[in-house]
Order: structure tokens, then C-alpha cells, then sequence
């Protein structure tokens, strides 16, 4: 009989953590492309492109049509981007959906209610092509944006005063990127925020005035979860600890 050796058992904790870090950056990209539209289309039109170039050979009209749409596509989603209607950037506090977008969404979106079952918490696609979720801000039922592009929690300057939510005590501010330039929002702290099943408490955020009436669940919160993925249309949180 053969006994594991502590390098054997380091391995195997190695490979298992490497697979559990795989496994969590597929989610991610799952998420990142099923909240990103313009980046759904820059995939489809890549793979009309690549089509299009197999299939010129034995079909030469139809594999230039293919390969003329993907470019096309290509072109419009790279100037959707410069245009500022995706914002790919990592650094700071980021938001993919500027300010005169999300003024185009009225605060009664239809969202489909978020189900808990078991120890998840499920939230269906809405009509518009966004994760909504209903959430208690210190006790107090508002709606979220969930916005996996944004770093932090962004609260609207009313949801912050409803439910009482206090600046954080250094007093900072944080510069957030829109489309029309750079707007200054207000460091906070909230004491409770639930979702589901999910609590979070004293978790930082922004106030931001020029939100309207958004509030934006970013990855701050999202990163308090064990886990969170996107299965098909629907959105599944999994936390430490459910309540």
C-alpha cells in the first residue's frame, strides 16, 4: 500500500486551488460578456469573420458577405466604444453604462422578483437586458443595477438620504469616469445592505448625484459572495453565510 506524501498532498491542493481560480474566471467572462452587449456583438461579428474566411474557398460570395458583416460589426462595435457607450476600463471606479444611458432607464424597469432557493439567490434577466435586484439598504427596499464593470456601490444622493446612509468618515471623494467626462461622487459607508439571502454589512460606497435615481450594485459587493455566475438568463449569488 502506498501512502501520499506531503508534496503529493501540496499538488493536489495546488491543482485543486488552480482549478477552483479557473473555474471562477470562466464565471466572470460569462457575466462579462451576458452585461455587455457591445461586447456580444464584437465576439459574433469575430466569428463571422473567421467563418467567412473558411468557408471563401468552397463558397466565395457567401464567405465575403460573411467576412464584410463581421468587419462591419467589428467597426461599429469599436466606435460604440470611443463613443463612450462601454467603458473598458480597469483602473479606478469604473461604470460601463454613462449617465444619459442610464437617465434612459426609468426607475419602474420591469425586472422578474429575485428567488431564494436553498443557499443561492437567483435573479433573472430583465426585458431591458440587465440584472435588477431588490435590495435593503440599511432596512430601507430599493432597486439595484447590477454592474459588474463598477468597482464600488454607487447610491443615488435620495437613497443615500432615505436610508440614512452616512459619508465615510475620511470625508473622501472619488472621481467617477462618464461618458460626458469626469464627475466627483462622495465616499459613504453602509451599515447593511441585503440582497436575497445575502447580507453585506459596513460596505463602502459612492453618492453620486449624477445617477439620478440608479443605484448600482458593483463589485465590491459581489466580491463579499462565495461565489456568483451566470447560468443562461439568470444571475446566481451563493454567500458564506445565508441569511
Amino acid at each position: 500500500m502506498t501512502h501520499a506524501t506531503p508534496n503529493d498532498q501540496a499538488n493536489s491542493q495546488a491543482v485543486h486551488r488552480l482549478v477552483e481560480a479557473g473555474v471562477a474566471m470562466w464565471h466572470q467572462v460569462t457575466a462579462m460578456v451576458m452585461t455587455q452587449p457591445v461586447l456580444r456583438w464584437a465576439l459574433i461579428s469575430m466569428a463571422l469573420v473567421l467563418v467567412g474566411g473558411k468557408v471563401r474557398g468552397a463558397l466565395p460570395t457567401l464567405g465575403a458577405m460573411m467576412r464584410f458583416l463581421g468587419n462591419l460589426g467589428l467597426i461599429t462595435a469599436l466606435l460604440a466604444t470611443l463613443l463612450g457607450l462601454v467603458d473598458l476600463s480597469s483602473l479606478g471606479v469604473t461604470t460601463p453604462i454613462p449617465d444619459e444611458i442610464r437617465k434612459l432607464i426609468p426607475s419602474t424597469t420591469s425586472a422578474p422578483d429575485q428567488v431564494v432557493e436553498g443557499n443561492t439567490t437567483r435573479i433573472p434577466l430583465a426585458d431591458d437586458g440587465h440584472f435588477w435586484v431588490k435590495a435593503k439598504v440599511n432596512g430601507v427596499p430599493k432597486r439595484f443595477l447590477v454592474d459588474t464593470g463598477a468597482t464600488l456601490t454607487t447610491l443615488s444622493p435620495d437613497t443615500a438620504d432615505d436610508a440614512a446612509v452616512e459619508p465615510s468618515p475620511s470625508g473622501g471623494k472619488v472621481q467617477l469616469k462618464t461618458a460626458n467626462g469626469t464627475a466627483e461622487g462622495e465616499l459613504a459607508n453602509i451599515a447593511e445592505l441585503r440582497v436575497g439571502n445575502v447580507v453585506a454589512r459596513h460596505i463602502d460606497a459612492v453618492v453620486a448625484p449624477g445617477l439620478g435615481e440608479t443605484n448600482v450594485l458593483g463589485m465590491n459587493f459581489l466580491t463579499r459572495l462565495a461565489s456568483w455566475r451566470v447560468e443562461g438568463n439568470t444571475m446566481v449569488m451563493v454567500p458564506h453565510h445565508p441569511k
